[in-house]
């Protein structure tokens, strides 16, 4: 009777904190800057958090497991530029954005059965993948171009509709790709907490071992989280294209840090087997409300990863102090 609370109370621990510092940021930003609680800036943030929320949701199932996949910046840029390129061609859109979620999903694929493969060297693996990526990108859309690494192309209204600040829904002024990430996040939170397919992740990252004796196959568990990794990262580069107007190769690069930080603001562990998707929206908005304060009290760029450097190291330090699940069982 004992055991049960205290394991709840660990399990929940990084849902609780996000929450209590999400509301302090808030209220702290909302009385030390002007105009940070209007509207406008709350929609700027959502919209903003919608990308971030996106490209992390990959990430965030691929600690689930215990891997880390560090291709994601990479892949966001590729799609970004890729797609750019494509909507220059006589593809039809729609089409065209079908082709690079599919490059996406494929990549995903081929880090998750290599890094299955490999085993211990999956954020190596990614990251060489993700540079090949990026860099075969580059190429092909730069051949016949003079300007490497930025693509010129005219993105459809109703593309740019979604992604845009200027974008409504159903003629409010709300962007549709934050109606589009609170779907998505409700869903997989659901199919994560209800299914038997979703607790196989938790199963996996928790012991393999056990995870084995209840006939769950780990290979096929882990290449998914992959794949899902490299879909959103690759939607993520489309609607990045969407929000600009313009592709440019460097697009997904703050995405590097950020995924990974809002994975363990979260309270989901690195080892696996704790944390969840739910938990990683409390760490997106966290760091996109911290960003926006930071940018309304005049710090810069430099200044910004310092503050999320040392917010990420008492967090990591809190968690590390919980035994991890497997030396539970």
């Amino acid at each position: 009777m004992s055991r049960r609370p205290k394991r709840l109370r660990a399990e929940h621990r990084g849902l609780v904190l996000g929450s209590l510092l999400l509301v302090a940021l808030f209220t702290a930003a909302s009385i030390l800057v002007e105009g940070f609680a209007s509207a406008n800036n709350i929609r700027s943030i959502l919209l903003l958090a919608a990308f971030l929320g996106l490209a992390a949701l990959g990430q965030t199932m691929v600690a689930t497991v215990g891997g880390l996949d560090l291709s994601i910046p990479f892949v966001i840029g590729a799609s970004n530029i890729l797609l750019a390129y494509l909507f220059g061609t006589s593809l039809p859109a729609p089409l065209a954005i079908l082709c690079i979620l599919a490059m996406g999903a494929l990549i995903g694929v081929l880090n998750g059965v290599m890094s299955y493969r490999i085993q211990g060297q999956a954020l190596i693996l990614t990251l060489g993948v993700g540079f090949a990526v990026v860099g075969g990108a580059q190429i092909f859309t730069s051949l016949g171009s003079q300007f490497s690494g930025t693509v010129f192309s005219q993105v459809p209204g109703w593309f740019s509709n979604i992604a845009s600040i200027s974008g409504t829904t159903f003629g409010l002024k709300l962007p549709p790709v934050i109606l589009i990430w609170a779907a998505i996040a409700a869903s997989l939170i659901f199919w994560i907490n209800r299914t038997r397919a979703g607790r196989a992740i938790y199963a996996i990252g928790g012991n393999r071992t056990a995870a084995a004796r209840l006939r769950i196959s780990e290979f096929r568990v882990w290449v998914s989280t992959y794949t899902i990794s490299g879909l959103t990262a690759a939607a993520t580069g489309c609607l990045l294209l969407g929000f600009s107007g313009g592709g440019f190769v460097g697009v997904g690069d703050p995405y590097l840090f950020t995924t990974v930080a809002a994975v363990v603001v979260g309270g989901t562990s690195l080892l696996g087997g704790t944390g969840g998707y739910g938990a990683t929206v409390i760490g997106v908005l966290v760091l996109q409300v911290l960003t926006s304060f930071l940018v309304g009290m005049g710090l810069d760029y430099a200044a910004q990863q310092t503050v999320f450097g040392l917010l990420i190291l008492p967090m990591v330090a809190l968690y590390a102090r919980a035994p991890h699940i497997r030396y539970q069982i």
